[in-house]
């Protein structure tokens, strides 16, 4: 089982958390489970970047973006060559530390 280290987000985890994670279960899930509550616009279907989050460690662990992952992040606030979807983002062997971006391009939140 992997490890997921948020990083301090001001909004959502102030503290950061340490929590853990079952390979092949998405970022965004993982988040949710542990009450950190990153939006998800688009219902986990890859239509929106409201879950655009940066995989600072652990990268490498997880599968590629396909191109319709590429294509919503170009829409994202604050894109870095880290920048993951984080209902795409399937957790692999390693441990991840991973920053959720203080902005979203949502205007409103949705708050599920």
């Amino acid at each position: 089982m992997a490890k997921i280290i948020f990083l301090p987000n001001e909004d959502l985890c102030p503290d950061g958390a340490v929590v853990e994670a079952e390979k092949g279960e998405s970022v965004l899930n993982v988040a949710l489970r542990n009450d950190i509550g990153v939006e998800h616009a688009c219902e986990k279907v890859c239509a929106c970047t409201t879950c655009h989050m940066i995989i600072r460690e652990g990268f490498d662990s997880i599968a590629e973006s396909d191109e319709l992952e590429d294509d919503m992040l170009d829409r994202a606030w604050g894109l870095e060559p880290e920048s993951r979807l984080g209902c795409q983002a399937l957790v692999g062997d390693e441990d991840l530390v991973v920053e959720i971006p203080k902005y979203t391009v949502n205007m409103v939140s949705e708050n599920h």
